[in-house]
């Protein structure tokens, strides 16, 4: 089944996204130049790119910057699911890049997800980043989770971004208290070290299964990945390629990791490096050209294919 291009809302889903979309407003010495954003977004964005039937459950304003979202999810096939135009206005991300490539940032994001009955259930349900901690859309991407767990795979990446959340210790129990109604958890290096400073990744990645995921994935840049479940665990390396920037590289490897449990529906050794070396290949393919740009599924099949 091919990706939905209407935009109309559809009863089976193979990927349910839910989470926010917003606005990176990009302020440069040279201007100013806005493209839609948010990990779940760019997540759903990429999974279109990959030929999956994905939906979008998210928050934006029924505004100009709402419109544009709603355009570039559609463009890949992505279903933005009704009710997804709740907010004022849309949410925003600004980065501010001086004259010597430093940068700074401001939030202006909200998140107040409405509670909602989902038709049917997708296959694999997905969520992350700031829908899972941000008060008060958190507390209903939870009750969602919950009552899907069971009833479908749920995968879920933190994308940790502090200057959102509270406290470190608020953080960790909000992240600890979700991974129970999870099976695939994926965060980066980076994600791993803000939330277990005192960890090694292979450590943390045990430590999420012991909270009762199924999957723990730790992503590394270029030096790969490390997949690891109750049975087994693997090191995934990262293709060697010349990296224009990294934007986008981490929703671009869940995409694809995602696309590989829809394949697979295991977490055998055999499954892991599959969907290791898939995921870490739209990553590679993402990083070779600017901006979030990931792949679609022939280029990855090529990539795959050598």
């Amino acid at each position: 089944m091919g990706p939905s291009t209407t935009g109309k809302p559809q009863s089976a889903l193979d990927v349910l996204v839910i989470g926010e979309a917003l606005i990176d407003v990009v302020t440069a010495p040279s201007g100013q130049v806005e493209h839609p954003g948010g990990s779940p977004a760019n997540v759903a964005y990429g999974l279109g790119r990959l030929g999956v039937f994905t939906g979008l459950l998210t928050a934006i304003g029924d505004d100009a910057r709402g419109t544009a979202i709603e355009a570039h999810l559609h463009s890949a096939g992505v279903t933005v699911l009704p009710g997804s135009r709740s907010l004022a206005r849309t949410s925003a991300a600004t980065v501010t890049l001086a004259a010597d490539g430093s940068a700074a940032y401001d939030f202006d994001v909200t998140w107040d997800l409405p509670r909602t009955v989902l038709p049917s259930l997708p296959k694999v349900l997905h969520t992350g980043s700031i829908a899972t901690f941000l008060a008060p859309g958190a507390r209903n991407v939870k009750s969602i989770l919950e009552r899907a767990h069971h009833r479908c795979t749920v995968t879920y990446d933190p994308n940790i971004r502090p200057a959102l959340l509270g406290s470190h210790t608020e953080a960790v129990a909000i992240f600890e208290d979700l991974v129970p109604a999870t099976d695939l958890v994926k965060l980066s290096d980076e994600d791993a070290q803000w939330l277990y400073p005192h960890k090694s990744h292979n450590e943390t990645a045990a430590h999420i299964i012991g909270l009762g995921a199924k999957l723990a994935v730790v992503t590394m840049g270029a030096s790969g990945s490390h997949f690891a479940s109750a049975e087994a665990s693997i090191d995934i390396p990262a293709p060697k390629t010349m990296v224009v920037d990294t934007i986008g590289a981490g929703d671009s490897f869940m995409s694809a990791l995602i696309l590989g449990l829809l394949n697979e529906g295991r977490f055998t050794r055999d499954a892991m490096s599959r969907m290791g070396e898939a995921a870490a290949a739209a990553a590679a393919v993402t990083v070779s050209r600017a901006g979030a740009n990931p792949p679609t599924l022939a280029e990855l099949d090529r990539v795959l294919l050598g």
